[in-house]
């Protein structure tokens, strides 16, 4: 008589996530897709430098490259929901590895600066919003509010990991060859992840998505009384304002960790810094997502925000007890209290991500998610610039201070919008569902 077999233990936690069907197939490609993110501004950095001997070039180059992928950024995605998924990433991912060969040859044949400025700025222009669309997919493929939310801390703890490697390929294959050839594997990365990613069944599943117009009735039957604009829907202009000054967090501390590594002798050192910062925010996202929350997102991106201004201000304290010349003891600390303002971040993201969702039309949630990420490298992008001016006059501390400030400043003007129990009927019905625990367990 043969025994009965045992069934296997279900899977728990993010590995419920990665067994869905097709997850992983589409969840990997996409990740390679964002490592050429990673790599793609200090390759181009690099890149112009050793071929003009101009670091001011550089800068503007790649200044530019941020700034167009910035502001085309809503744009894009608005594209992809328009369109669908596979047929505009392709193209962008496509037209991205064309500008980015562009900057090389017109590097290489010696342009003057400002080509080589509107050429990099094309470049940014294409990048396909492979982290919006694939949002969009885990939003798909995890109907349920707790395992999305997991499913939305994994991802965020995914791009961590990629915006830690990336520079790390940069460096090695400048080190062995050329940067050029990191430009080029930036290029092949873009490519090959977006092909891979948009090949998937799930990813192709998501085609082209049309907004019931005014007045037609909504996938769940009510009445559709306004544009699917993301940006005319209730909380979404407090929620954009709040994450604006988690960028400012976010710009201020990379700019004063390097001018600190600098002090320190080798503005390399920053790399072991903010890495310390990335490990935390790594560690704040996996922890969240493994939690089912009672209070409502908006509710917690407060108190997230509040937190890492907190942690911010005790690096700040730290900060100020480093000598004008800090020992690797001091340095040691400085990494230590990194950890806790990157503990906040990811939680932060993966809530705005939510909060985003909840109040959007699936027709636009990609538009909707751009928008997350806009606000939030809108901020970085104010702070550094800010903060860098900054540092040079009055120091690194000083540097922290001006982004704590303005974080306080924005996160305090939305954040009233955001703790009024006030909204529409049908966004609130909507968070309410968004937000309802899977199971039993609350915090």
């Amino acid at each position: 008589m043969t025994a009965a077999r045992t069934p296997p233990p279900a899977r728990t936690g993010y590995l419920a996530v990665l067994a869905l069907p097709g997850a992983l197939r589409v969840f990997l490609p996409a990740m390679l897709g964002r490592l050429s993110f990673a790599m793609v501004a200090l390759a181009l950095l690099l890149l112009v430098q050793a071929r003009t001997g101009s670091f001011a070039a550089a800068g503007l180059a790649t200044g530019a490259f941020g700034l167009a992928n910035v502001l085309a950024s809503p744009v894009r995605a608005r594209l992809v929901d328009a369109h669908g998924q596979r047929p505009v990433l392709v193209a962008l991912a496509v037209a991205h590895a064309a500008g980015l060969v562009g900057v090389l040859a017109v590097v290489r044949m010696g342009a003057p600066v400002g080509v080589v400025v509107v050429t990099a700025a094309l470049a940014g222009l294409a990048m396909p919003p492979l982290g919006a669309a694939m949002r969009v997919v885990w939003a798909a493929l995890v109907p349920d509010a707790r395992m999305r939310t997991r499913a939305y801390s994994l991802d965020a703890v995914g791009e961590e990991v990629v915006f830690t490697v990336g520079p790390l390929v940069v460096a090695a294959l400048v080190a062995v060859a050329d940067p050029e050839v990191a430009v080029l594997a930036s290029a092949a990365a873009s490519v090959l992840g977006t092909l891979g990613m948009t090949s998937s069944r799930l990813s192709r599943a998501q085609g082209a998505r049309q907004a019931p117009p005014e007045g037609q009735s909504t996938r769940d039957g009510r009445a559709r009384r306004r544009s699917a604009d993301p940006l005319r829907q209730p909380l979404v202009i407090p929620l954009l304002v709040t994450l604006l000054g988690v960028g400012a967090v976010l710009g201020s501390v990379e700019v004063a960790v390097a001018a600190l590594a600098e002090r320190a002798g080798s503005t390399a050192l920053a790399g072991p810094l903010l890495a310390a910062f990335a490990a935390g925010s790594a560690v704040g996202g996996l922890a969240y997502g493994t939690r089912a929350w009672r209070a409502p997102a908006r509710i917690r991106l407060v108190v997230l925000v509040a937190a890492m201004l907190a942690a911010t201000a005790v690096l700040a304290a730290v900060a100020s007890r480093v000598p004008a010349a800090p020992d690797a003891r001091a340095l040691i600390l400085l990494a230590a209290a990194l950890v806790p303002v990157g503990l906040f971040l990811a939680p932060a993201m993966v809530t705005g991500y939510l909060l985003a969702d909840a109040q959007t039309e699936p027709s636009v949630r990609t538009e909707a998610s751009a928008w997350v990420n806009t606000a939030v490298n809108t901020g970085v992008a104010l702070a550094a610039a800010a903060v860098g001016a900054v540092v040079d006059a009055a120091g690194p501390l000083a540097g922290i201070g001006v982004g704590v400030v303005a974080a306080l400043v924005v996160t305090g003007i939305a954040a009233p919008a955001l703790l009024r129990r006030r909204a529409t009927a049908e966004r609130a019905e909507a968070e309410a569902e968004a937000e309802a625990p899977a199971d039993g367990t609350a915090s």
